[in-house]
């Protein structure tokens, strides 16, 4: 079985991707990007290829335009310098386009997460054993099969853009120069952007191989699963955490109850209950809100907030919240009880000063604090 046999069968959670991402295990697609940054590069040099054009021809013409000031100041430095102040600019724009938009795919594949320790050098990638094995093993046969894959499609595209420009190609230098030039630069445009649109397939026809590799990669065994939802369940900061929107959640759901109740009996941590007496309603006191854990404090903070008297009985508190639910009278065997405490709250709210009463619970009514009847346990 998966379980027994430690499979990685299950789908990676949140937490494992992001301390994949921590250690630098991104999606990668080397084809995603190289077709990217192709295809930025061929349409910055189709639009700013006529820019390029007419300086290298302002630069040409004055280089072959000769005088006699030329021949008795002949500077070739000069004209060299020309010639790279008209060329570097959109060289210049042509590198940072291409390196944005590389930087630009990566991280959206990468989630938007830029992991500096991918730029360190790795000593392992330096271990010719390691470079063998990454060679010849499975890895390396999958990468030689789409290396081949995409020279014979690259080599099919330049083949069908030869043919159709083949009888052109030949007659060049025939015709007028600017002619010439014209159709060499158009025949050069078209087969670039056939090439990147080649390699834009590949890319595309590669990212999903890429992103199931990860996945599998990612995957995690059950144990791995139960791991990790201990040691989360297990932080005291995501405890807090929990406990806190437990409560949230509890406060909205019992707070008109709680401001509505007399009094509240508690365990005094782990149960709460509030009730409230009203004889032209019904002829015993109701339980209005109860809970245990959060919920109990929640009710507690909310008597505090509200200024409703709390009472610490403990066995009186579980046995009201295992025989009652909300918006019911409490049960005949707890009248008595639960009458001695209404009876000391009712006087206090009249300004007297009664001793708190003893509370005796009915054995019959007992509850420990897992539910267990009380008569089970001594029985």
């Amino acid at each position: 079985m998966a379980e027994e046999s430690g499979e990685k069968t299950f789908a990676p959670t949140a937490k494992r991707k992001r301390e994949a991402i921590e250690r630098g295990d991104v999606l990668r697609s080397r084809d995603m990007i190289v077709a990217t940054g192709t295809v930025v590069g061929v349409a910055w040099l189709i639009l700013a290829g006529p820019w390029v054009m007419h300086a290298l021809a302002r630069v040409m013409r004055r280089g072959f335009s000769w005088d006699r000031a030329s021949l008795d100041r002949f500077d070739a430095g000069s004209l060299l310098i020309e010639a790279g102040n008209a060329a570097l600019p959109p060289v210049m724009v042509l590198g940072v386009l291409v390196l944005a938009a590389s930087l630009f795919v990566q991280l959206g594949l990468g989630d938007g997460a830029f992991v500096a320790g991918n730029l360190a050098p790795k000593p392992s990638r330096l271990n010719p054993a390691s470079g063998l094995s990454r060679m010849f093993g499975t890895q390396g046969l999958i990468e030689i099969g789409k290396g081949l894959a995409k020279l014979i499609l690259l080599g099919v595209v330049t083949f069908v853009w030869l043919k159709a420009r083949l009888a052109g190609l030949v007659g060049l230098g025939a015709g007028q120069l600017g002619a010439q030039l014209g159709f060499a630069w158009g025949a050069i445009s078209q087969l670039l952007v056939y090439l990147a649109a080649g390699l834009m397939v590949i890319a595309l026809a590669d990212f999903p191989i890429q992103w199931l590799r990860r996945q599998q990669r990612l995957r995690m065994t059950h144990q791995e699963i139960r791991d990790e939802n201990k040691e989360t369940d297990g932080n005291p900061e995501n405890k807090g955490a929990i406990r806190r929107r437990q409560r949230a959640i509890a406060k909205g759901s019992v707070r008109k109850a709680v401001q509505d109740a007399d009094f509240v009996i508690t365990n005094p941590t782990h149960f709460a209950v509030a009730l409230r007496y009203d004889a032209d309603l019904a002829p015993a006191p109701v339980v209005l809100a109860r809970g245990r854990g959060e919920t109990a404090l929640a009710i507690r903070e909310l008597a505090a907030e509200f200024g409703v008297m709390t009472l610490e009985y403990p066995a009186l508190a579980r046995s009201v919240y295992y025989t009652t639910r909300e918006n019911q009278m409490i049960r005949e065997d707890l009248y008595v009880a639960v009458a001695a405490v209404l009876a000391f709250v009712l006087g206090l709210k009249r300004g007297e000063s009664p001793p708190a009463p003893d509370v005796e619970v009915p054995l019959a009514v007992r509850f420990d604090a897992e539910g267990n009847p009380a008569i089970i346990a001594q029985g």
